[in-house]
């Protein structure tokens, strides 16, 4: 046999040796998802936020079998948590729970911000609008946000108002109510809305405009009174309470919002499935009727609408932050 030859045949059985253990990696990927999935929630548990995670993770779990965990990593008006996910890998393994402080309030409040809103997430699904609820401790004088605009003018600055923290959802939509109302509210901050609801229910601070699933309970066991509601709507969970422009403020709308993101890269099969699901779960009765009567509101949509309603909400809180002099901690 030539040398020619025995070099042919050798090249031919190493060809046939590495095909099947070159191709093994691609025909043997595990269908996505074939580990735990982690939701990571920028703020303490208790909050909607964490509530809102929560519920679409239990409905991840159930349709896809695999553990869905809740991570709570508050801090620094949820940039901390936001930051972890943005240069976690791009794997949709790690997802974020984000909301319009951290997807659109924070590039206004933080001049060095750790990632971009925009730059740095794959919108996956718009999950909830959840209409803020304004709520004081019974003792207040004040049946309805009249009354507590007339108050806070004859007590300038010595009502305190509670908030998740500076920057947060609950800071903005208080801000924005005492710029429309022109009255002068002590700011309170917190780490996280629970806290600050329990310091209202015993009393600390006096006031509280914030996401109706953190409240709900506590206005139907009479520890808060709810005097308005920030949607354009009255919130079903709470037909008895009128809007803030019922209340004679015309237009005002301060809803939070919802919706989860992935690291930017994430393959868009996984961001589609992931949005294929959550959307199912959005329109399944029991889940609507589950955000319901938590005050939440579902708002299934593609990623290209969750992206585009990122995009109009950072434009539209800049001027409210600026007017407001909000600051971050």
């Amino acid at each position: 046999m030539t040398t020619t030859r025995i070099r042919f045949l050798a090249a031919g059985f190493a060809a046939v040796a590495l095909g099947p253990l070159t191709a093994w990696p691609a025909t043997a990927q595990p269908a996505w998802p074939s580990r735990p999935i982690r939701i990571v929630v920028p703020f303490t548990p208790g909050g909607s936020t964490d509530i809102l995670a929560r519920s679409i993770g239990k409905e991840l779990q159930d349709a896809w079998g695999q553990p869905v965990v809740i991570d709570n990593v508050p801090g620094a008006g949820g940039s901390i948590g936001a930051d972890k996910v943005a240069k976690a890998p791009a794997d949709g393994y790690t997802l974020l729970m984000g909301h319009i402080g951290t997807l659109a309030v924070n590039p206004s409040l933080y001049p060095n911000l750790p990632y971009d809103p925009v730059k740095s997430f794959a919108p996956v699904a718009w999950v909830a609008r959840v209409p803020n609820v304004l709520v004081v401790h019974p003792s207040v004088p004040a049946r309805n946000a009249r009354e507590l605009v007339a108050l806070a003018k004859a007590k300038p600055g010595q009502l305190a108002y509670g908030s998740g923290g500076n920057g947060s959802a609950a800071n903005l939509a208080t801000e924005y109510f005492k710029l429309r109302t022109e009255t002068s509210l002590l700011h309170i901050p917190y780490r996280g809305t629970a806290p600050a609801v329990t310091d209202l229910i015993g009393g600390q601070i006096q006031v509280l405009f914030t996401g109706a699933p953190a409240v709900l309970g506590q206005i139907r066991n009479g520890q808060l009174r709810a005097l308005a509601v920030s949607s354009p709507r009255r919130l079903d969970a709470l037909p008895e309470v009128p809007t803030v422009a019922e209340s004679g403020y015309k237009d005002f709308e301060a809803d939070q919002w919802y919706g989860v993101v992935a690291p930017a890269g994430t393959p868009p099969a996984v961001i589609a499935k992931l949005n294929a699901q959550i959307n199912q779960s959005l329109n399944t009765p029991a889940l609507k009727a589950r955000l319901n009567s938590e005050g939440a509101v579902a708002t299934p949509a593609t990623p290209e609408v969750f992206g585009a309603q990122i995009a109009r909400e950072i434009a539209r809180w800049k001027p409210v932050i600026q007017s407001g002099r909000v600051k971050a901690d």
